[in-house]
């Protein structure tokens, strides 16, 4: 019987300094590729106890960044920041023994606490307002997490002075270097050991104080104050705890965080959908305790341990699935957002509902969409072209009320307060509005499922196009589209997606694991969902010839 959603168990909890010891003692094998330096979309996770995420990782990427930052002119501040797992105080101490001894102006956190995602990207952005693009002078920034990842795992990611994640140019020249650092036994890397590390060497920056401050210049907490909402927000013992509650404080909220605790091995979690500990806050069974307190409050939240992914849990409907709180987030706020520009598009990666798809067209918006990854949606919400961008994974990001960026990374805590702030404007919850789309455009069923792939058909799939695709039809409905780039921007989706009037699916090949990621939706209902699904296997499977 599965433990999905069963409070963990003593078995289930990491020995924190076992994998502090580990990421010391051990030393990565650049023969192995496990072992080595790689950056997905959100940067180079692994674990010190897999030699996949050790001391001489952290060291070579961070003496890579400082490379890349030089070869690109960059000589501003560089912005640091943590999250609560076990890795990232080790890992953030490394990274200043190699910033500090290369003489890069290093920013951390004056409090010495934790750091979210969007904390950083908005310093990042707020440095560099009124700076020209060629600016010797921007700021750039690391923030350490493996964002939702299970307590096992760290995580290293860079921000170029865009403020969100650096594009596969600049993560695969980090990469290569990194690597080639390791491979060379750290010849090359600069570094001043943390004890020797005199005071005024590493400079502060309130990330809190300066986010928290600037929040009422994107969300209506005035309103969300005057109708009362109850709040209940809770971090998942990740980065935003603190954030939290002095968002209560600056603007009298009744807002409660419902677990303050911070502990490295997440006990207080409930598990996961494989039984693994992570904290995912849109998946039901992470998210199993909050969901039972769903009558306690009229909204509840909650973030992941670097705050870059939100969880919206409402009395009527429990934990909202995330493609349905994006389409009622985009419906509201292009409604609600006066000063925004009439030609703002809405952005989405194409692996999102169809809903939003209906809800842009009755808005009169453009849809701009990309290939997964936020960093697709980072130009448009600089020049404010794009004033929405969101992902299929519970990560979004929108412009300030006056049509201005706010951060180019996900932020979570933004999104969450939305939902109350559309829950005081409108008097109607999220999901209760997500009913009303869905009887306007029709129900959704959406899943994603992963299937096995050996690694010459993950490579196959990659770079599939349209005439790869014989069939006509798809589950009763003529295909009208086959797409192996986005119709967004024309970048590579690294897969294939088919579609339909009321249906579509697509194909990607996992980037750490044998297996394909098999996106699909039906606005037909499930039965309809089951057939999408059956088809799409048929159809990946002739393409691949398998």
């Amino acid at each position: 019987m599965s433990r999905a959603g069963q409070p963990a168990e003593a078995s289930d909890l990491i020995d924190i300094d076992e994998l502090i010891a580990a990421y010391y003692d051990r030393r990565p094998d650049p023969a192995v590729a496990a072992q080595r330096v790689a950056f997905g979309t959100s940067g180079h996770r692994g674990s010190s106890l897999s030699s996949s995420f050790n001391e001489d990782h952290i060291l070579a990427t961070t003496q890579a960044i400082v490379d890349y930052r030089a070869a690109q002119g960059i000589a501003g501040p560089l912005f640091l920041g943590r999250d609560t797992h076990g890795l990232s105080r080790p890992a953030e101490r490394s990274a200043i023994e190699v910033l500090v001894a290369n003489g890069i102006d290093v920013r951390a956190d004056s409090r010495d606490s934790w750091v979210p995602t969007p904390a950083l990207s908005h310093a990042i952005l707020t440095y560099n307002r009124g700076r020209a693009l060629d600016d010797p002078g921007r700021a750039d920034g690391i923030v350490v997490t493996p964002s939702h990842n299970p307590p096992r795992d760290g995580g290293f990611k860079y921000n170029p002075p865009h403020g969100g994640p650096a594009d596969t140019d600049a993560t695969g020249w980090i990469a290569d270097r990194a690597n080639a650092l390791i491979e060379a036994g750290l010849a090359g890397v600069q570094r001043t050991r943390f004890a020797d590390i005199g005071e005024g060497r590493v400079g502060g920056y309130d990330f809190r104080e300066h986010y928290v401050a600037d929040l009422e210049n994107i969300i209506d907490v005035a309103a969300i104050r005057k109708a009362g909402v109850r709040i209940g927000a809770d971090p998942l013992g990740g980065a935003s705890v603190e954030y939290w509650a002095l968002i209560a404080e600056k603007y009298g909220l009744d807002l409660t965080v419902v677990n303050p605790e911070v502990d490295p091995t997440w006990r207080f979690m409930t598990l996961d959908w494989d039984e693994k500990i992570r904290m995912d806050p849109s998946s039901p069974s992470a998210m199993a305790a909050l969901v039972a307190r769903r009558h306690e409050y009229d909204i509840l939240t909650g973030n992941d341990a670097d705050a870059d992914r939100h969880g919206i849990v409402t009395p009527d409907a429990g934990l909202m699935n995330p493609n349905h709180y994006l389409a009622v987030a985009i419906d509201y706020l292009y409604a609600h957002r006066p000063n925004w520009r009439a030609d703002a598009a809405v952005g989405k990666t194409l692996v999102s509902s169809m809903i939003i798809d209906r809800v842009v067209e009755a808005l009169g918006r453009r849809l701009v969409e990309v290939p997964v990854g936020f960093k697709w949606f980072v130009p448009g919400l600089i020049d404010g072209s794009v004033a929405f961008g969101g992902e299929e994974s519970a990560g979004a990001s929108f412009l300030r009320l006056d049509g201005t960026v706010w951060t180019t990374d996900k932020d979570g805590i933004l999104l969450c307060l939305l939902a109350s702030e559309i829950l005081a404007v409108t008097g109607k919850t999220p999901s209760v509005r997500y009913a009303e789309l869905e009887k306007e455009y029709g129900s959704s069923a959406y899943q994603r499922v992963d299937a096995p792939a050996t690694p010459e058909q993950k490579a196959t799939l990659a770079k599939l196009s349209p005439d790869s695709v014989a069939a006509t039809e798809l589950a009763g409905e003529p295909i009208t589209a086959k797409l192996s780039h986005a119709p967004g921007n024309g970048a590579a989706i690294g897969g294939l997606k088919v579609q339909t009037e009321h249906a579509w699916f697509a194909a990607r090949p996992s980037g750490t694991e044998d297996v394909y990621k098999l996106y699909a939706e039906s606005l037909r209902g499930a039965e309809h969902l089951a057939e999408v699904q059956a088809e799409a296997r048929a159809v990946v499977a002739a393409a691949l010839g398998a």
